[in-house]
């Protein structure tokens, strides 16, 4: 094989390669599931089905830094970081036997994905000194330093269904 037809069979992998990457960076959230097939088939009974959602946290862009008058560091010299994300969804279902028969049951629990909004902890700082004074000869005064933590905020709505049912 040529040089040139290399070149281009490994340009055309490297694009379908990226191509099938791009949705998955896209997405929202990993589907994950718990794979119990091959237990089910080897006891001969059936297993519950279980299966969720991780979420991919997206970080925002964050408050700069604010000048204020008569400061010589600005306000929230370490900023806040938002991040929003959606809580972990998850879905069981498992096989529970009848009492008065031979057939099953099944319980099922699910949590839906909810939005999840997240602010990271910041500082604010001043330094010992106040800005120049004019009635000083541009000399700045000593005072006590500054500091400051802003609390990090965590905002969800969680929610939960539970459900008893035939069949599985």
């Amino acid at each position: 094989m040529k040089s040139t037809t290399r070149g281009t069979l490994a340009a055309v992998v490297t694009c379908v390669a990226a191509a099938v990457a791009t949705p998955a960076v896209a997405a929202d959230g990993i589907p994950v599931a718990v794979p119990l097939d091959g237990v089910e088939n080897s006891l001969n009974m059936e297993m519950p089905r279980i299966g969720g959602t991780l979420p991919l946290p997206t970080p925002g862009n964050p408050d700069g830094p604010r000048y204020v008058e008569g400061r010589l560091l600005p306000d929230r010299a370490v900023p806040q970081l938002p991040v929003t994300s959606d809580l972990p969804s998850l879905d069981l279902r498992t096989p529970v036997p009848r009492v008065l028969g031979d057939t099953f049951d099944h319980v099922a629990a699910s949590t839906p994905t909810s939005d999840l909004r997240a602010l990271t902890p910041g500082a604010s700082l001043d330094a010992p000194l106040t800005a120049p004074q004019a009635d000083k000869l541009g000399l700045p005064a000593p005072k006590l330093p500054e500091a400051g933590l802003l609390a990090p905020v965590l905002q969800a709505a969680p929610g939960a269904n539970l459900g008893l049912a035939p069949g599985l």
